[in-house]
């Protein structure tokens, strides 16, 4: 197809210059837009709520729309246009405009239903004055042809364009005829470009690139679960991420009440990504590790790798809740209740009945400790009614806070502490033993227990996988909020126990589960994603798997690729669709010039265009962040921004992982593998350390490399 630039003449008509109609309408897009935020800016809200909570609120939401409707200069506004040989469906198309906040009509002024309409497509809706748009949103049903029309299927599309931008502004559009037999069918050299555009500052959307494949998993419904294999550089964080945007476009009223939630690995890669849905218009989805999840304690302390892969099985999910409920007892005495002259016995065998049926019924802890009172008051209830009485509702509640009845509650099902339950367990072998018999073996018990138990709650060094355990009790004892849809990114690096936890948060919404068993790095890293599923509470749920490689270069994916059949066997290889193979540099040094020859590599990497990442082993980062002080060459941790005084990050091998650089210098590849507990999970950190490369990778090693890269 061919690519029209800004090169073109000036000096014609508008109608016969279509690069300048184009910016034509770019820049009354923008005018329209400023206008929008106006109008809303000058709203006048005074007196319109009846109280100041209301107003507060509407306040919230009114700053919360002004900060959406910003102009981002440097963000192109529309990146493609659809011309439609026929209207598309009017009704559906009024639904999502109305959603919207306008009509469904064409960006040229032509009334809707006009045969041959043509719709802008961009980040978000913009229409002008009369509220005609003139932007459609890239989520709206009108738009989805952009992203999956084809030669084959042409969706009514007679004509798909891409817009080129250079600093903000349109310099160049490229147009493809869907239904024009006689051109012949050519690879998006704008496409490819905006794919190998330099990765400098956070994560940046993909609304103008999304593929095919990738669109229907972020336009599935909202109803079920999906799972996400994805190979390095295949875009899976992106389409979940673009997957939130669009179900609250599609679904915005359902998930105000219920809730949107992003989970990612750590902080630093959370702060790479926080800018993705702010620059789609979204600003109220929240994101947060799984510690954040489970912070009901101070983490101090570490695990063992075995230690913490025996507290992340899912059997302790078992344990814990035998531990819970260890504090029932069966009643030995009556419980009498005294009210004015009259005394009104329960004999034990009924409190008997009343707790076993609790029990059978396997509500959760403490909503039973809340329910006993209120049965036992209603058998006293009944005693009253048979002595000819005539008592009501506020007669059982006041039963029900006896001394009496409270004394029998607090005998029989008393109130559980979930912290102060897995300190126990975790530190007095005699209660575990009875709470892990059939369940764990003698030797994981003894693995379990703290070597020197804390004398009280306040001086225990709580691990992070205690913390998960802490929450599983809690779990047990009051209900989790679930929210409407969670995504869930590296997914494959969560324990059985983790995955409960984030199941949780969804029990009653939906999930999108990104991740690649190849990066799985823990101990506990997910064999299978049913088995994850499960875990999850999703059973059953699709498994979408994506190859096709859009970030790392076809030689840097080769390259890594070499140790897939060690590491995930059967997992198919990724496949790029970069035209450029990328810079693959491996090069053997002694040790004693390792660091002179990485920091030649850095500054070799840094005389190209982009973002540069060294990564290293995590004992090797004291000794590289030296060397590259002393030479001069300032840099950054995981997750800083990068500028274009400040482009080199230096990153430990375990912080690596859903980070992306344009050249990556990789230090010491044996360090990296050595820095696990065992090999297979070494080789798979080396991995991602591999694939984290845009455009170039440069492999600096002394010692010798794993024997699948050897060749």
């Amino acid at each position: 197809m061919p690519l029209h630039d800004h090169d073109q003449s000036r000096d014609q008509s508008p109608d016969a210059n279509p690069l300048l109609t184009e910016q034509t309408h770019l820049a009354e897009s923008r005018s329209a837009l400023t206008a929008m935020r106006a109008d809303v800016e000058a709203l006048d809200i005074t007196d319109v709520t009846g109280n100041w909570v209301n107003a507060k609120i509407l306040a919230a939401e009114i700053d919360n729309r002004i900060k959406a409707l910003a102009d981002l200069s440097h963000t192109p506004l529309f990146f493609g246009r659809l011309d439609y040989l026929h209207a598309p469906g009017r009704e559906s198309e009024r639904g999502s405009a109305q959603r919207s906040g306008a009509r469904a009509v064409v960006g040229d002024g032509r009334e809707e239903g006009a045969e041959g309409e043509q719709f802008y497509i961009g980040r978000r809706h913009v229409h002008d004055a009369h509220g005609d748009p003139m932007v459609i949103d890239w989520r709206a049903p009108v738009s989805q042809p952009f992203y999956r029309a084809s030669r084959v299927e042409p969706m009514d599309v007679r004509l798909r364009r891409r817009f080129g931008y250079t600093g903000g502004q349109l310099t160049a559009y490229e147009d493809e005829h869907l239904t024009d037999p006689a051109e012949a069918a050519t690879s998006s050299k704008l496409l490819q470009t905006e794919i190998e555009r330099p990765r400098v500052g956070p994560m940046r959307d993909i609304v103008a690139t999304i593929q095919p494949e990738q669109d229907e998993i972020v336009r599935a419904g909202i109803g079920g679960t999906v799972c996400v294999q994805g190979a390095p550089g295949t875009g899976k964080t992106a389409v979940g991420l673009h997957r939130v945007a669009y179900l609250l476009y599609a679904h915005r009223d359902r998930l105000a009440r219920t809730g949107t939630l992003v989970i990612g690995p750590n902080q630093s890669f959370l702060r790479y990504i926080e800018q993705v849905l702010p620059a789609l218009g979204e600003l109220q989805v929240k994101q947060a590790t799984v510690d954040d999840l489970v912070a009901h304690v101070t983490v101090r302390g570490t695990d063992p790798a075995e230690r913490a892969r025996i507290k992340g099985d899912a059997r302790m999910a078992q344990v814990l809740r035998r531990a819970v409920r260890s504090g029932i007892r069966m009643p030995k005495e009556p419980v009498v209740v005294v009210r004015g002259s009259r005394r009104w016995r329960i004999p034990a065998y009924e409190l008997e009945e009343l707790v076993r049926e609790l029990m059978e019924r396997d509500i959760r802890y403490g909503a039973a400790h809340e329910a006993l009172p209120q049965r036992i008051a209603h058998n006293v209830l009944v005693r009253m009614e048979e002595a000819g009485e005539a008592p009501d509702d506020r007669v059982q509640d006041a039963v029900a806070r006896t001394p009496a009845v409270k004394a029998a509650v607090k005998e029989v099902w008393p109130k559980a502490d979930p912290a102060k339950t897995v300190l126990r367990l975790l530190s007095d072998a005699e209660f575990l033993a009875e709470c892990a018999e059939g369940i764990l073996t003698p030797e994981e018990q003894a693995t379990v227990l703290w070597e020197k138990p804390p004398r009280s709650l306040a001086s225990a060094r709580w691990a992070p996988a205690d913390a998960v355990l802490i929450d599983e009790a809690l779990d047990l004892v009051q209900r989790t909020h679930s929210l409407g849809h969670v995504v869930l990114d590296e997914a494959q690096d969560l324990s059985p126990m983790q995955y409960r936890a984030v199941g949780r948060r969804c029990s009653t919404g939906s999930a999108t589960v990104l991740g690649d068993i190849a990066q799985g790095t823990t101990p506990w890293a997910t064999a299978s994603w049913e088995e994850a599923l499960a875990h999850l509470g999703k059973p059953g749920a699709p498994v979408e798997e994506l190859t096709r490689g859009f970030r790392v270069p076809r030689g840097v994916i080769a390259y890594a690729s070499l140790l897939l059949p060690t590491i995930a066997p059967g997992l198919a290889p990724a496949t790029s669709v970069r035209e450029s193979p990328g810079d693959l540099v491996i090069r053997r040094t002694s040790a004693e010039e390792l660091d002179s020859a990485v920091l030649a590599a850095c500054r070799t990497a840094l005389g190209h265009e982009g973002s540069v990442g060294l990564i290293a082993a995590d004992d090797r980062i004291a000794a590289l962040a030296a060397a590259l002080d002393s030479a001069g060459l300032p840099c950054l941790a995981p997750g800083e921004e990068t500028s274009a005084q400040a482009r080199l990050t230096l990153v430990p091998a375990t912080l690596a992982k859903g980070l992306e650089y344009d050249y990556v210098v990789l230090d010491e590849p044996a360090a990296i593998v050595a820095g696990e507990p065992d090999e297979r999970t070494g080789l798979r950190r080396l991995y991602v350390a591999l694939t984290r490369a845009v455009s170039g990778l440069a492999v600096l090693h002394a010692k010798p490399l794993p024997p699948e890269l050897a060749g």
